[in-house]
């Protein structure tokens, strides 16, 4: 389990992509390049353990730690092609690094597919349990990201977290 959790703004936005063989509907990806502020946790682990949930992620065997100097150097390290395969730094909180992972492509550059419900209430709650957004504000946030934006209202985002 992560040390800490805290939410988080970070520049860009937040959109929905390809297929999930799990959820069965779009992904959720951060276009760091894009206009816009994107709503996230930000969760304290060790490089091992970020390495081990970046691996899973990526459909790599966990295992192996993830070289993340050109990440933290350069704000930005292509490992791949696939989805979540691109580590993105933007800086530090806390004095900590912050880094996640999100696909190489932009999120003009790519077909949106629109979230599933368990998906949409999965990372509404996420959002919603660290107390800095209201439910109004996530639903909001969640429906007008691009790939949602169409097929879900803040309305229905929020029946789907009870607000």
């Amino acid at each position: 389990m992560p040390a800490r959790s805290v939410p988080v703004e970070l520049p860009g936005v937040l959109y929905f992509a390809t297929t999930s063989p799990v959820w069965g509907g779009g992904r959720a990806f951060h276009d760091p390049e894009a206009q816009g502020t994107t709503l996230a946790v930000a969760h304290l682990l060790t490089p091992a353990q970020f390495s081990d949930v970046a691996a899973q992620e990526m459909g790599r065997e966990p295992g192996a730690d993830l070289d993340l100097a050109e990440a933290l150097g350069h704000g930005r390290a292509v490992l791949g092609e696939g989805r979540y395969e691109t580590l993105v730094s933007p800086g530090e909180l806390e004095g900590c690094p912050v880094v996640t992972f999100t696909a190489p492509w932009a999120v003009a550059g790519v077909t949106h597919v629109a979230p599933v419900a368990r998906y949409l209430r999965y990372l509404a709650t996420g959002l919603c349990e660290t107390g800095a957004w209201s439910t109004g504000t996530v639903a909001a946030y969640l429906a007008g990201a691009p790939g949602a934006a169409g097929s879900w209202s803040a309305a229905r985002v929020r029946e789907l977290i009870g607000g």
